[in-house]
């Protein structure tokens, strides 16, 4: 009857003239990892008021055809109150990931938003790993909405082929 019902559907031509997606998860690794804590052990000796910054980029290259490899670049500085760098946290999470049947604009969102999405959680627990062996307390980085980041990267990305073609 499955057989059936997706013949019928091919028949009518509904899903017979698209191409199909492909979307498929090959690998999930740590690319770069950095820990630096230049005013160890003096740092222990003060009372904890940490200020995060945190820095996020992403980038892609092509493997081959229809492999990527997407990058996730995390850099957490921390300082303590108005004192000087207490420690980085540094973590290139990257995946590689097999993707076919998408077209261009649904290429650049899944590779700027979808495989950073799927990247994440792997990072932040890279770089709380990273503190807590270094001796500071837990730090759990809020979520981070990759989707309104790429849209807003889309705008720029409009707004200066505007700008260039004006």
């Amino acid at each position: 009857m499955a057989d059936e019902q997706q013949n019928n559907t091919t028949a009518n031509g509904a899903q017979g003239n698209q191409p199909q997606v492909q979307f498929n998860l090959q690998r999930i690794y740590v690319k770069d990892l950095s820990f630096e804590s230049p005013k160890a052990p003096a740092v222990f000796q003060s009372q904890w008021n940490p200020q995060v910054n945190l820095d996020l980029n992403t980038r892609h290259n092509q493997l081959q055809d229809g492999i990527y490899e997407v990058v996730l670049s995390l850099s957490v500085t921390v300082t303590n109150g108005e004192q000087d760098v207490t420690f980085i946290a540094e973590v290139q999470q990257a995946g590689i990931f097999a993707i076919s049947g998408l077209d261009e604009a649904g290429m650049r969102h899944t590779l700027g938003a979808f495989c950073p999405n799927i990247l994440f959680p792997y990072a932040r627990e890279a770089i709380d790993n990273l503190v807590l062996r270094g001796s500071f307390p837990p730090l759990m980085l809020a979520p981070v909405n990759f989707d309104a980041l790429f849209a807003q990267s889309e705008q720029r990305r409009v707004a200066e082929a505007a700008d260039a073609g004006a």
